[in-house]
């Protein structure tokens, strides 16, 4: 096979890539990355729904159509990994494998098809790989991890970076219709008994989040995106308010699911376990009582690949460790976005302004994606940058914070009026970061025109509040950077704070 090009501008030179190939109970997927990193980025990903965990509930055996199309699906990965050159390939099996008689037999010709050697997980170690997903994947997560799959629901304990000890019930999708006969009711019994059971994990639950993995919720979170007309078709970080999710998963185990919008999204094979799903966050609710339900796009392939980074690797925040990838890929001076992260560090600070360590890490991600629109006709770098942002792949990002960046860099571009913007996202963002973006905005219009997005400008020109006054300071032979243009975003900073607005020459 030739060599593949490395040298791709569009790619970081972080080593080859990585992959994951997860053989879970309901599907068989790969996923490949770029790299191995804290902000983990996928370059292909691929799913087949082979239905393995159907029926072992109570045959206790994996079915042969289900096995051919896993090993057919396994043996194609091989090559996809192949093609791709990928350095590492972790393969991972789970409940349907270690719960089947024959799962031994099935694995060892997996390992044939693959070509790679297969981890069998315990449910303990799912539950401790999920949990380390969710660490990749939020910013200080605090709560309960449910990853509910095709055989097995796992529950544990996060918080910040400590994991708890995990415990696996069988109630996973498959299963539960596998033993209930295709009875919604008898199904409801049996998630209630299983999970009255553990009463720790729903006690420890009681307003706290609760982080949902799992194909099957994140299908259901799609519906419920559809069904309240959500302006952001983003699963991750995606917040459910526990009362509304009652009725709308109540409505979801009563209707007929070719009535629910959007159903069509939804593959076939995946939409008659969606009841079940439902029952089983529907309980988790209303015994556990969390304050939230976010979905998470990261679980056990992602936790598996944060526990192979080094521990100072791991301390990285994710958000700010993808937008200093971005910055890095697409601006025309990386080092420009980190200057000016500490310039508009210097003005906050001046002027008095409290950020909470949220809002100043998204001030931070805001300056190091200013740049990365700047290849767009100017008459759209806004709309260009706000869609790079708003749909970009961030973990450690929720939808309000996506709308707080999108909008910085969107105002940066377009001016500052919100009448610019539609009114969704706006409503996204809430009242405080729409004023905070159009702010970061102002400092960006000025900031832009002083340094032209080149290192080693911007220290020479603080921005500071001082005697009711905002000011510039040019250094002289800057001074004849001081034209209307430059006077006019100055003025535009000045009204939005009520501030007289000074370019001051020294030196």
């Amino acid at each position: 096979m030739p060599a593949i090009s490395r040298d791709a501008q569009g790619r970081l030179k972080i080593g080859d890539p990585v992959a994951i190939i997860d053989i879970g109970s309901n599907s068989v997927r790969l996923v490949a990355y770029e790299g191995m990193s804290r902000a983990l980025t996928p370059i292909y990903n691929e799913k087949v729904l082979c239905g393995l965990g159907r029926h072992v509930a109570t045959t206790g055996q994996l079915d042969q159509d289900a096995v051919d199309r896993a090993l057919r699906a396994l043996a194609r990965f091989r090559v996809l990994c192949e093609t791709m050159q990928v350095s590492e390939v972790f393969v991972l099996a789970t409940a349907a494998a270690r719960d089947a008689s024959n799962g031994p037999a099935f694995l060892e010709a997996a390992e044939k098809a693959c070509g790679r050697p297969i981890s069998l997980l315990s449910g303990a170690e799912e539950a401790h790989f999920s949990a380390l997903g969710i660490i990749a994947g939020f910013h200080e997560p605090d709560g309960i991890v449910g990853d509910m799959g095709g055989g097995s629901l796992e529950l544990v304990d996060v918080k910040g970076t400590q994991v708890g000890q995990g415990t696996t019930m069988p109630l996973g999708g498959l299963a539960l219709q596998d033993v209930s006969g295709g009875s919604l009711k008898k199904a409801q019994k049996i998630v209630r008994a299983a999970l009255e059971r553990a009463p720790e994990y729903l006690e420890n639950l009681h307003g706290r989040t609760f982080y949902a993995v799992g194909g099957t919720w994140r299908a259901l979170a799609k519906l419920h995106q559809a069904a309240t007309d959500y302006p952001l078709h983003i699963m991750h970080s995606y917040i459910l308010d526990p009362k509304d999710g009652l009725d709308f998963l109540h409505l979801v185990e009563e209707a007929d699911a070719k009535t629910l919008k959007d159903i069509e999204t939804i593959s076939e094979a995946r939409r008659p376990l969606l009841a079940y799903g439902s029952i089983v966050l529907e309980e988790i609710i209303r015994l556990g009582e969390p304050k939230e339900v976010a979905i998470s796009a990261f679980g056990v392939r992602e936790g598996v690949l944060f526990d192979k980074l080094d521990a100072e690797t791991q301390k990285r925040d994710p958000l700010l460790s993808a937008a200093s990838d971005l910055n890095l890929l697409r601006s025309r001076s990386p080092r420009h976005g980190v200057e000016l992260c500490e310039w508009t560090e210097g003005f906050m600070q001046s002027l008095g302004l409290t950020e909470t360590e949220i809002e100043s890490r998204l001030r931070r991600a805001a300056c190091l994606l200013a740049d990365i629109g700047w290849r767009a006709h100017p008459d759209y770098r806004g709309e260009q940058s706000l869609n790079l942002i708003a749909y970009g792949a961030f973990a450690g990002l929720d939808h309000p914070g996506r709308a707080y960046l999108a909008l910085s860099i969107f105002f940066r571009h377009e001016g500052l009026s919100p009448d610019k913007v539609g009114s969704r996202i706006k409503s996204l963002a809430g009242p405080r970061y729409l004023e905070r973006a159009r702010l970061l905005a102002a400092l960006m219009r000025i900031a832009y025109p002083v340094s032209v997005s080149m290192e080693g400008i911007l220290p020479q020109a603080p921005l500071r509040v001082r005697g009711g006054q905002v000011v510039l300071q040019l250094p002289s032979h800057m001074q004849d950077l001081a034209n209307e243009r430059l006077a006019g975003r100055m003025r535009a900073l000045g009204k939005l704070l009520n501030l007289e607005p000074v370019i001051e020459i020294v030196g």
